[in-house]
């Protein structure tokens, strides 16, 4: 960044518009018309004016939506929702997936990340995406975070010269959660989950609670896999001969680790007292506590990337979209998230 680009908490926030079929253009254009009461940063939509002026025509919703540039955006917010249209075909009927819409979320996921590589924008907030429907048109990765760890070798390369490890976080008001391992079957959980991946997502957690959120010295407990974390053994030993040797190389390290916690007594709230980050061995033991008492609240935080990514916990809702109940909650707190986490780094 040169010494006349502007500093990085003073630019916009980039927004994929996620699936068009979904609820991604009904939560940004909510989010918009809260934007004073809620104190949002400014942002701007990637994607197309025509379905986002649709969409808001389908519910009833007068929101001024301008063309824009990221270099405009901040001038349009306050007065109109601005869009930076990507020129692509962008069908985007609420509930309706269409395989040509794929072209279009891609390249704003695409953009959103060169718009910060450029220092056109201070972070990236996606709206959510259907898999399905992009595995359809021809996309490889397994999901957003996957695709954000490639897209992030064009800001900088990779500290190991292979690849950034992009880390899921599960952010609300009270908790903090990590899933060890993220989207794949319970029984592939256990069969991958290694001491290595372990003490890996360790230290990108604590680093990032360092730089991101300024906790100085971060606390990270660290749940079991078993039911009360094996009982010495009688109920599996993966939790002896996985996670404990994790934990005590995290703690070699320097890192304020403990566990193997039982996971059944690690949430309530004087538990939560005592920890600044949980990290969990399988993706709901994550994200079932943590949606749970703050669903509208939580915010997917995308740690171990050179930029700030931030998403609701959400998905794409296909049920619901363009019936004007979807709550912006959610993409309001990844919004302000994304901008105070700008601010710390």
């Amino acid at each position: 960044m040169t010494a006349a680009t502007p500093s990085r908490e003073r630019l916009p926030l980039a927004l994929t518009c996620g699936e068009p079929a979904g609820i991604g253009f009904d939560v940004t254009l909510a989010a918009w018309t809260r934007r004073r009461e809620t104190g949002l940063p400014p942002f701007y939509l990637l994607g197309s004016v025509e379905a986002l002026e649709r969409r808001a025509l389908h519910l009833g919703l007068d929101v001024p939506i301008r063309a824009a540039t990221a270099e405009t955006a901040e001038t349009v917010f306050d007065e109109a929702l601005p869009v930076v249209d990507l020129g692509l075909p962008c069908v985007g009927e609420p509930g309706r997936l269409d395989p040509t819409d794929a072209a279009v979320v891609i390249a704003a996921i695409e953009r959103a990340v060169d718009d910060v590589a450029q220092g056109r924008a201070a972070a990236v907030v996606t709206n959510p995406l259907h898999k399905h429907a992009l595995y359809a048109a021809g996309f490889r990765h397994p999901g957003h975070t996957e695709f954000l760890g490639d897209l992030a070798r064009r800001i900088a390369p990779p500290p190991d010269g292979v690849a950034w490890r992009p880390v899921m976080m599960l952010a609300g008001p009270d908790m903090r959660t990590v899933p060890v391992t993220v989207h794949v079957s319970l029984a592939e959980a256990v069969r991958s989950l290694d001491s290595e991946t372990i003490v890996a997502t360790g230290r990108i957690v604590a680093a990032d609670l360092v730089r991101r959120f300024h906790i100085a010295a971060p606390r990270l407990a660290i749940a079991g896999l078993n039911p009360h974390a094996g009982e010495n053994g009688a109920m599996g030993r993966e939790d002896i001969e996985v996670i404990a040797p994790a934990v005590a190389r995290l703690r070699a390290e320097g890192i304020d680790a403990r566990g193997p916690l039982s996971a059944d007594t690690l949430f309530h709230a004087r538990a939560r007292a005592t920890w600044d980050a949980a990290l969990c061995m399988y993706h709901d033991q994550a994200l079932i506590p943590v949606k749970t008492i703050a669903f509208d609240e939580t915010v997917n935080v995308t740690l171990g990337l050179p930029f700030v990514r931030t998403s609701p916990d959400h998905g794409t809702a296909l049920d619901i979209a363009g019936r004007g109940i979807a709550h912006p909650g959610s993409l309001i707190a990844a919004l302000k998230m994304a901008a105070a986490m700008t601010r710390a780094a």
